[in-house]
């Protein structure tokens, strides 16, 4: 028999069939280690699955939350005078600005608020100022109409808000925040306490607790607009704030102007939410960005112990492919063993790290009362890229393996 004819039957006839039973067989032969090896690649397919329904979840909440409070504000200002050396603000908001808006459809509730200059005067508990103790402190003053409070949706503590009754009659009456209550140490209204604003006495029948919108509120000490006009000097309301229906921002953002200045609406500035899609799509590329590195941190990770245990697979198996190689088998069929190895590896980490990403995200969403979202591709693409993390791995063991002369193998092997 020729050479050529020996060569022809020493052939290696294996099929794409052949070497995938091999690689299975492979696998199997050492469970434990399997499961050790795609452990790392597991966790780095479930944290990168975590990571991105946790964003798209988070996201939908967090603009679900800006729904309720951001969609649902509307601002009303004055333009500032630029003739003015101060820049004052031109004096158009009426006194009764919350009662006009309330009328249109669509608003739950509006007052005004306005900033007082109260020039340096200091507030204090008590009425004689102690020499030996900080009994003075500084701080803001803040008029603002009896509908105020609806609109920040401002929860008490203690005691009550100030109403149109004490508005109108400009009586000296205030509504504490925690932070100015806390400075002036006042922690109930049942005693009827006083505070002094230099001279002026004011009697506290509140104290707030909290406020969802204009947090500036919680430091303050808040007086009604008829007490400010009459004893602080206070000409008009400097801001109106308007909450509003889910929905009616746009339209009420077109009728405020005119209900509060009919003759010249184009004199002041309305204020409305930016739009939701612009803030969601905000949010979810925020927190990809920064998760997204975790995940993929973690595949690295993977992908570094798929290609280490493969590689130590090849210095195990020396004898193994210096006997198939001496039997026939090409380079290219070492190869394709070894790259279908570790790329079964990384699929079979792949899938269930997808599985326990998805578990991770409805768990999350139902300890947080979340509604989880998650893209629909994800639970696609995520064991492919488990399969790729793998064949990539198995790029450098499978060559080297594939590089192995059989003489060399045959002798190292045993």
């Amino acid at each position: 028999m020729s050479a050529a004819n020996q060569t022809t039957v020493a052939r290696s006839t294996l099929s794409i069939r052949d070497l995938l039973n091999e690689a299975t067989i492979a696998l199997t032969a050492r469970p434990a280690r399997t499961i050790m090896t795609a452990l790392g690649t597991v966790l780095g397919v479930a944290a990168l699955v975590a990571t991105l329904g946790l964003a798209k979840t988070a996201g939908s909440q967090i603009v679900s939350r800006f729904n309720e409070l951001e969609a649902t504000q509307v601002t009303v200002k004055p333009p500032r005078d630029r003739g003015n050396a101060r820049n004052r603000q031109v004096n158009v908001i009426p006194w009764d600005a919350g009662d006009r808006l309330e009328r249109l459809n669509g608003v739950v509730a509006a007052g005004t608020k306005s900033d007082v200059d109260v020039g340096g005067v200091f507030a204090r508990s008590v009425p004689v100022v102690d020499p030996l103790g900080q009994t003075e402190f500084q701080i803001p003053v803040i008029a603002v109409s009896p509908g105020l409070f609806d609109a920040v949706r401002a929860e008490l503590s203690t005691g009550r808000t100030f109403d149109e009754g004490h508005n109108a009659r400009g009586d000296a009456v205030a509504v504490l925040g925690p932070g100015a209550a806390r400075r002036l140490n006042l922690s109930r209204v049942g005693n009827s306490p006083a505070i002094f604003l230099g001279e002026e006495s004011l009697a506290v029948v509140g104290i707030l607790r909290d406020v969802s919108r204009q947090p500036d509120l919680l430091n303050a000490i808040i007086v009604p607009n008829g007490y400010a006009a009459e004893r602080m000097g206070l000409v008009a309301p400097t801001e109106v704030l308007i909450e509003v229906d889910i929905g009616a921002a746009e339209l009420i953002g077109t009728q405020a102007a005119i209900a509060l200045a009919p003759n010249q609406p184009d004199q002041l500035r309305v204020s409305l939410p930016p739009s939701p899609a612009r803030v969601r799509s905000s949010v979810q590329s925020d927190v990809n960005s920064l998760f997204l590195i975790l995940g993929g941190v973690s595949l690295l990770v993977g992908a570094i112990g798929i290609a280490n245990v493969t590689l130590v697979s090849v210095l195990e198996r020396t004898g193994e492919i210096g006997l198939r190689r001496a039997l026939g088998a090409s380079r290219r069929h070492i190869a394709t063993q070894f790259l279908f190895e570790s790329a079964a590896l990384g699929a079979l980490a792949g899938l269930l790290g997808t599985s326990l990403g998805i578990l991770t995200v409805v768990a999350v969403s139902i300890t947080k009362e979340w509604s989880p979202v998650l893209d629909p591709w994800l639970p696609f693409a995520a064991p492919v890229l488990g399969a790729l993390i793998g064949l990539l791995a198995g790029t450098y063991p499978a060559w080297k393996a594939s590089a192995t002369e059989p003489i060399a193998a045959l002798r190292s092997g045993g």
